[in-house]
């Protein structure tokens, strides 16, 4: 398995893997070449997956045993998984999935599956890893008080040596509320949780942080900070296209060496794809709040209650999207719907507030703060959720792309794609503009999931891609008016006869 050349491809999907060692439960072996089992010859496949809603890294290795490894080892559930897997000409420590005792972070084994024999002599089965951290979040409990900025919090949650006790980089952003939190005996991963849900970023005005890990760390970040660092545009990882293969990519097509050029272009290239979702459901996207939300917060300590509504299309603008640009580009004019009249009573899709409808207690001085639920003035409560529950449902229900692409260590969830997607018509051109790109379709894509699948002959990735807006504003005549009076009328009723 691996690259035969490591400072250079010899075709898109090639990689190098210096082995892949499985420790003992008695803690022998562990260092190449000095004791453990390289198992590399009996692993057919080696998968590690990672996501923004993932809060540990896990993967397995599809084994073909002829050495009933699993019964001399003997494989118990309690041993360590050491490897380092890199593209090609890579030299920086943070683009390779480093999993080795002396430079990175060995994965921990926790379970063995799908074991049957395919033949005389030969064992299939499936080892399943994950992260220490994984681990270590199911032995341990945090039960304490915090106060103070809550991105502090979380990196105290992780560096507790009683606890978490994460030895990873992490990247932490900052947060601009403060609060106090008295977690009642729950697992790390869960306090984060309970932290990750009131936390409002230093520059941005979403709600909500997502908390994960990748192969290179731990972020605790924003969807507005994966979009762009503050009004500063993050430069795209990669720029994917799905062409024919005999169009070249017109970038590479006047500058070095042909054979460089091919391996660029299909770097470059999605091999297949799916829209996992394509079509927004706007009845669903109204039932759950994401246009219109009437949300009811309850004081419990004077006994009151302020009904705040929550407006998608008033408040597009003032949040960063995937398709943004610069600092002048917030998309205020690209949002997945449009603005138009959806009903006889002229009202837009967002307008109608009561299409959910939900309580949110809060009280004050719980900490002797006249702060509410999210260490701001309680009168805030309402509106920060209201903003928080559409942020993530116009995520979770945006435009969501699958793609099967050549492996790259330096890919990781969190990060910006480029999508050129070429329109369906013939021509290569849209009807409408001669655009050479699909306008809703093509653009920027948050990775939110991916799947490193490396075997004997390559090493794939298979991505799932996110957007929360469209690259252009969806084409039509801003209209006012739904109808004609003709079909405009009052309800008409009809005396029926006996």
């Amino acid at each position: 398995m691996g690259s035969k050349h490591n400072d250079s491809y010899d075709f898109a999907g090639d990689y190098n893997l210096n082995g892949i060692i499985l420790q003992a439960h008695d803690g022998t072996g562990g260092i190449f070449g000095e004791g453990g089992v390289d198992i590399m010859e009996q692993v057919q496949e080696l998968n590690v997956y990672e996501g923004i809603t993932q809060t540990a890294v896990y993967g397995t290795l599809v084994m073909v045993d002829s050495t009933n490894i699993i019964g001399n080892l003997p494989i118990q559930g309690t041993e360590r998984l050491f490897f380092k897997l890199s593209t090609p000409g890579t030299s920086n420590v943070e683009h390779i999935i480093d999993a080795s005792e002396q430079t990175g972070h060995p994965f921990y084994v926790y379970k063995v599956s799908n074991k049957q024999q395919a033949k005389q002599g030969t064992l299939v089965y499936t080892i399943h890893f994950a992260s220490r951290e994984f681990m270590r979040n199911i032995r341990t409990k945090v039960s304490q008080a915090y106060s103070g900025k809550l991105s502090d919090m979380v990196a105290q949650i992780c560096g507790d040596k009683e606890g978490l006790d994460t030895r990873k980089q992490l990247y932490i952003e900052e947060t601009r509320n403060q609060d106090k939190f008295v977690m009642p005996n729950v697992s790390p991963f869960k306090a984060i949780e309970m932290i990750s849900k009131k936390a409002l970023p230093k520059y941005g005005q979403g709600v909500g942080y997502y908390f994960y890990e990748t192969t290179k760390g731990f972020y605790f970040q924003s969807w507005e900070n994966m979009c762009a660092n503050g009004t500063q545009t993050r430069d795209p990882i990669q720029t994917y296209y799905y062409q024919p293969r005999n169009i070249t990519d017109p970038e590479l097509e006047e500058s070095g060496d042909p054979s460089d050029n091919k391996v660029l272009q299909d770097l470059r290239s999605v091999e297949d794809y799916k829209f996992i979702n394509n079509f927004h459901d706007t009845a669903a996207a109204q039932a759950l709040g994401t246009y219109g939300h009437r949300v009811i917060s309850y004081n419990l300590y004077n006994k009151s209650f302020t009904p705040v509504d929550y407006n998608y299309h008033k408040e597009f603008n003032k949040t960063v999207h995937a398709d943004y640009t610069d600092d002048a580009g917030l998309t205020g004019t690209a949002p997945q719907v449009r603005e138009n009249p959806v009903d006889f009573d002229n009202n837009n899709v967002s307008d109608y507030a009561e299409s959910m409808v939900s309580l949110s207690p809060t009280t004050q001085f719980l900490h002797d703060e006249a702060s509410g639920g999210y260490g701001t003035d309680v009168a805030d409560d309402g509106r920060f959720e209201g903003i928080r529950n559409s942020q993530r449902m116009q995520i979770n229900a945006g435009t969501t792309i699958e793609m099967t692409v050549p492996g790259q260590t330096q890919i990781q969830p969190g990060q910006i794609i480029d999508f050129e997607l070429r329109p369906v018509e013939q021509e290569g051109l849209t009807a409408r503009g001669n655009k050479s790109y699909d306008p809703q379709y093509s653009g920027r894509y948050i990775i939110t999931k991916v799947r490193h699948r490396v075997t004997k002959q390559d090493y794939k990735m298979v991505f799932e891609c996110k957007k929360d807006s469209v690259r252009e504003s969806i084409p039509g005549k801003r209209i006012t008016d739904f109808a004609g009076t003709a079909n405009n009328e009052n309800t008409k009723f009809s005396k029926l006869n006996n």
